[in-house]
């Protein structure tokens, strides 16, 4: 199901007020709509964290958790736009009935392509030693679903190097190697993924799980490529508390070393709290990257009451990343070509 969501957030006494349009056809949208210039944040109403954000075709396409109590975490929706200001619904493209292990908890979608094939990882039950749980991994035909369980069971249950198996990110690297790096409890594995993604194969010197853990890593990570460098991105801090945060490191291969270079987002008193768990947009050969990250409004206090919002993020003249500035306003419409 589809439903086309025309929102203009504005800065109103700390709070974002956000109006939306539902249209007949999915596509259309309303005058008014077609007036906005910026995304405003949030950019969707409703709570959703962990946005993992990525570019299909001509599509920015953001796959979030749905953020309430582990009990009633059980689906997730997905959201689509054309030009980051005007978004589509995608409900419940994936949940736990289809799930069978998945008894609870389904969070931090992971989404990549390959093979015409759309793949979309995710954390299930908060595992703990000896519980059944971790990562799991879903195929579709189509971005938005209906997305069904491809193995039956974890592709990762167990907990290595102490690890939870939670928080996946998939990289494509260079020369076409498909790597994943996951975990909670402050430590971060990378572990190489097979042909068709229904398993792990060992790297070169037989090890199948490297640990990669940088200063302060909590949760969270992600990776991109920028002018040959390895850019390593993580959140630190608690995720229910207001000094959740990102931080990076810069390396020149996709296993580091991972040296700490600092933080670049976190809470701002007139905006909002616990910034955290980020992914990052970019259109191939254009210069403007966004960060899709949660925040807390300043009006909530509950863990769980998080917001999707994108924001710019900006170099400096030494490939640096600059301290983003978390705002109201969001970003300004931008087609992909």
């Amino acid at each position: 199901m589809k439903t086309t969501l025309a929102i203009t957030a504005l800065a109103l006494a700390g709070t974002v007020a956000c109006q939306s349009k539902t249209s007949n056809d999915s596509t259309a949208t309303s005058t008014e709509s077609e007036e906005v210039k910026r995304a405003g944040n949030p950019i969707v109403e409703g709570w959703y964290a962990d946005p993992e954000g990525i570019i299909y075709d001509d599509t920015y396409w953001i796959y979030p958790t749905y953020s309430d109590v582990y009990e009633k975490q059980v689906f997730m929706d997905a959201f689509s736009s054309k030009d980051l200001v005007n978004w589509t619904k995608h409900e419940r493209i994936i949940d736990t009935a289809e799930v069978k292990w998945a008894e609870k908890a389904m969070w931090a979608p992971g989404v990549i392509s390959k093979d015409d094939k759309y793949y979309l990882f995710f954390a299930a039950n908060d595992v703990h030693e000896g519980e059944v749980g971790g990562i799991g991994v879903a195929v579709a035909d189509q971005p938005q679903g209906p997305f069904k369980d491809l193995l039956g069971e974890p592709l990762i249950n167990e907990i290595v190097n102490g690890a939870q198996p939670i928080d996946q990110y998939i990289f494509k690297d260079q020369d076409g190697a498909y790597y994943m790096y996951y975990g909670g409890w402050g430590h971060c594995n990378v572990v190489k993924l097979n042909d068709d993604f229904t398993g792990i194969v060992p790297f070169e010197d037989g090890e199948m799980y490297k640990e990669v853990t940088p200063d302060s890593y909590v949760e969270g990570p992600f990776m991109f490529i920028r002018d040959g460098k390895y850019y390593f991105m993580w959140s630190e801090g608690g995720w229910g508390g207001p000094d959740y945060s990102v931080a990076y490191a810069i390396a020149d291969s996709p296993f580091g070393p991972f040296k700490r270079e600092g933080k670049i987002l976190q809470q701002d008193p007139e905006v909002a709290t616990g910034a955290g768990h980020h992914s990052v947009l970019h259109a191939p050969g254009e210069e403007d990257y966004y960060i899709v990250y949660h925040r807390r409004p300043l009006t909530e206090t509950h863990h769980n009451h998080r917001v999707t919002c994108i924001d710019k993020m900006e170099f400096d003249e030494n490939g640096k990343i600059k301290p983003v500035k978390i705002t109201f306003d969001g970003v300004a419409a931008d087609p992909l070509k």
